[in-house]
């Protein structure tokens, strides 16, 4: 067992992981002319009375920081959304924006920055780093903001998923800035062939169908392909955290972390056993190809792959169908949902409110459309979907997606689930590794209890 423990779950590689130091590219504009114009709209009724204390004199000309995780096309995205706010808003609010490169060192330069003068006044950080800094005092409850009657917003048209997840008791701890999930993708045209009408919509449904995938490869004249088919194993932690999901199992028990429970052993039971029988396999140079190719009936991916793989079947000439699932569970099935949030850090009245009108503007329904136009992740507001109709005519994959949005679910609404979740995926893929007996998983998942229970004391 101390041999086991000591394959995976090492401190070092923990601290690594969540904390890579690299130099922050840093880019900050600041806007010039300020005009009157585009502002957003109240959600509420003209006559409800606001409780915000906006004082638009105060507001002129103030400045507010805001460091992004990106440096891609999200944040070239977004400094054109800055620009644009900073040349339209009604109240001449200025702001600047400095990208920290990735979610590791954002999550680090902002954390060194608390205690100083130089702190942000809106991160784009995941939900547990805005667990972990509301619970330290330092970012702020964001409900009397949301709940205001003029400048508030309608917590009705955020899917449940994606709204409840910054949540700590009572609090309001950050809002959702972009959503997505792990998928397993589904070969029709394929499973077709195999003998199958309709996609697997229980575990042993899906069982059937990556052992029959990978017993037609034996059957063929091609030798080299013996060990495909079936499913083509991914360890990514929500890949993990989904089957967990799948089996009714997950990691929280009141919310304290309970990984050893029966239906987390099916889990993990069910997963290698399928390997065992090599209805599942690894190794694959790119698995978004093997896809295209016919070596997999499933992959499993998330939303920004999929253009990706569209393309790749295009380059295979493969005109196979293929579909979006959630993972199985004998019903309409599961996924995890996660993404980053919108976190206001403390400041002063007037900055914080600058730096609410600002956030408010980026979930108008206009941005949300850029932003999946731009990156082919979820809308964050059912009420964007309607100005979506033709993006998805020519994304029906992104559609299929968005349909299965009820199915979503959340991660641990905790600040340890930072570190929680690297453990969780670097276990699961190390079973994988050493092809850890069927017999054993249990053993992975009590030493991943423990090890959850001391990453968050």
């Amino acid at each position: 067992m101390k041999k086991i423990i000591s394959l995976f779950f090492i401190t070092s590689i923990l601290l690594s992981a969540c904390g890579a130091e690299t130099t922050p590219i840093v880019t900050t504009q600041t806007a010039g002319t300020q005009t009157a114009g585009k502002t957003s709209t109240p959600e509420s009724s003209s006559t409800a009375q606001s409780r915000l204390q906006v004082n638009e004199e105060a507001l002129r000309g103030l400045e507010i920081n805001v460091w992004t995780p990106w440096n891609d096309i999200e944040q070239s995205l977004f400094q054109t959304f800055v620009n644009e706010f900073n040349n339209e808003n009604q109240w001449g609010i200025v702001v600047n924006v400095q990208s920290q490169v990735n979610f590791s060192n954002l999550y680090e330069t902002v954390s060194a920055s608390l205690p100083t003068n130089e702190r942000p006044d809106l991160v784009i950080a995941l939900p547990e780093h805005a667990q972990e800094w509301f619970a330290n005092g330092v970012a702020i409850d964001l409900n009397d903001y949301v709940n205001d009657g003029t400048y508030g917003v309608d917590a009705n048209d955020f899917p449940d998923s994606f709204w409840n997840q910054d949540i700590a008791s009572d609090a309001r701890v950050g809002l959702p800035a972009q959503r997505t999930a792990q998928f397993l993708l589904w070969n029709k045209t394929w499973a077709d062939e195999l003998g199958f009408d309709s996609a697997p919509v229980s575990s042993a449904d899906f069982r059937q169908q990556s052992c029959r995938a990978h017993d037609s490869m034996l059957n063929d004249a091609i030798t080299q392909n013996d060990a495909l088919g079936g499913w083509l194993v991914n360890t990514e932690t929500m890949t993990a955290y989904s089957w967990m999901l799948a089996f009714d199992g997950g990691v929280l028990e009141e919310n304290n972390y309970r990984f050893m429970n029966p239906n987390n052993i099916d889990a993990f039971r069910f997963l290698r056993d399928l390997s065992e029988k090599n209805c599942a396999w690894q190794s694959a140079s790119d698995p978004i190809v093997s896809f295209a190719n016919r070596e997999a009936l499933f992959i499993t991916a998330n939303l920004k792959d999929f253009p990706i793989i569209a393309r790749a079947f295009v380059t295979a000439e493969n005109r196979d169908e293929w579909n979006v699932l959630p993972f199985p569970n004998d019903d309409a099935g599961v996924m995890a949902v996660y993404g980053s949030s919108y976190v206001i850090l403390k400041s002063n009245n007037d900055k914080q409110i600058a730096t609410w009108l600002f956030t408010r503007w980026l979930l108008d329904n206009g941005q949300d459309k850029r932003w999946v136009e731009a990156t082919h992740l979820f809308p964050l507001r059912t009420s964007t979907l309607g100005l979506l109709t033709d993006y998805e005519k020519t994304h029906p994959h992104w559609k299929q997606a968005v349909e299965l949005i009820p199915q979503g679910a959340l991660q641990p609404q905790l600040a340890s689930w930072r570190t929680v979740k690297i453990m969780l995926g670097d276990g699961f893929a190390h079973m994988y590794r050493v092809n850890t007996p069927v017999g054993q998983v249990a053993a992975i998942l009590a030493q991943m209890e423990n090890t959850a229970k001391e990453l968050s004391e």
